[in-house]
């Protein structure tokens, strides 16, 4: 593997896309653990993933290719190709930019044990009992906030506010179908109850809030003015804040006694069940789990928060030592999934 600085400053960098080739111009997987190639569906957004897989790429000769998914499905996408293919896996490794699908996998049995070379550094809660997936580069699930519309003592402090009249037609989420909104969401049906889960969600439609493609739109929606308020996640509010020096703030929401939290999600590897490259699937888990990885999505512009014990990077946004985390059982969220699906596609009217 490069070192940290160069793998930082590839992060950093101008990308020149397509330098990996696309799984859908691949042809049909070789069997047998060609260490040669390894193929891998990557949630994590393209501008930070990529540069992480070239480098391996280039310094070990093996052939990464890799499927990105798009913002307007996120993680769905990608998990449902892989419950498609599961008579006939493709893919090697699944890169997820969050957890709850990861463990819908797991709930099917499509996943593989694997132990990485860092797996005990990485806190139980972030890892499977079974070793199916393990948790590294969390993001916080925060409010952006417009600092030109909105004053810093009038700003939002919980997720409940968004279903304040004073923010009536003036706040924004992504569709909670997917990605770390879908996440979200599974979590707060499983926190709250189904009961309380719906009235919230009925609330956010009543206070018209608007419903954007990802979390990206509605941070850049925020920034613009567009919305005054957003729910997004730290990377993307943090490419607004550094990168776009545009006029917002962060909030990390319910943060008061007795408040319920901060989310934090990690990504998530996991190793597909009938592998068709193992060998080349292990090498480059070993490659992705490592500390070096985790300090430079930190550095980079995604200002990832690292969960291996053995990473010594500093975050630039709040992490689960510094303020209030949710508590919340993933698994029993990625459980309520389909019921959540369900009722968000109902109330919502929103295309899977």
């Amino acid at each position: 593997m490069r070192s940290i600085v160069s793998i930082v400053r590839s992060l950093g960098a101008t990308l020149v896309l397509g330098g990996l080739v696309g799984v859908s111009g691949c042809s049909g997987p070789e069997r047998g653990g060609d260490a040669g190639r390894v193929v891998i569906y990557t949630a994590l957004d393209r501008e930070f993933s990529e540069p992480i897989l070239r480098d391996y790429e280039s310094e070990t000769g093996v052939r990464v290719d890799a499927k990105y998914d798009v913002e307007s499905t996120k993680t769905v996408g990608l998990t449902n190709s892989i419950i498609a293919e599961a008579d006939r896996p493709r893919a090697d490794l699944f890169w997820n930019n969050e957890i709850l699908n990861t463990l819908r996998l797991q709930r099917l049995g499509l996943l593989e044990p694997f132990t990485p070379e860092q797996a005990g550094a990485i806190p139980d809660q972030f890892k499977a009992d079974d070793g199916t997936w393990y948790g590294f580069a969390a993001r916080a699930r925060v409010v952006i906030v417009n600092t030109d519309l909105v004053a810093e003592s009038d700003r939002p402090t919980s997720i409940l506010d968004f279903a304040d009249p004073k923010w009536k037609g003036k706040a924004a989420i992504a569709k909670p179908l997917f990605g770390t909104t879908a996440s979200h969401a599974a979590c707060l049906f499983e926190v709250w109850g189904e009961e309380r889960g719906k009235a919230y969600f009925r609330e956010l439609k009543g206070n018209d809030v608007a419903i954007l493609a990802g979390n990206k739109q509605v941070a850049q929606d925020v920034a613009s003015g567009r919305f005054a308020i957003g729910l997004t996640d730290t990377d993307d509010a943090m490419v607004m804040i550094e990168q776009q020096g545009a006029p917002v703030a962060i909030v990390y929401p319910d943060q008061g006694e007795g408040g319920l939290g901060t989310l934090f999600i990690p990504n998530t590897l996991a190793k597909m069940k009938g592998s068709p490259h193992p060998s080349a699937a292990d090498a480059l888990a070993d490659a992705i789990l490592r500390p070096e990885v985790e300090a430079a999505l930190a550095a980079g512009p995604s200002a990832q928060i690292p969960l291996l014990d053995s990473t010594d990077a500093p975050a630039r946004v709040e992490t689960p030592r510094t303020i209030r985390a949710m508590g919340v059982d993933f698994e029993a969220a990625a459980a309520r999934w389909d019921e959540v699906a369900r009722f968000i596609r109902e109330e919502f009217a929103v295309d899977p």
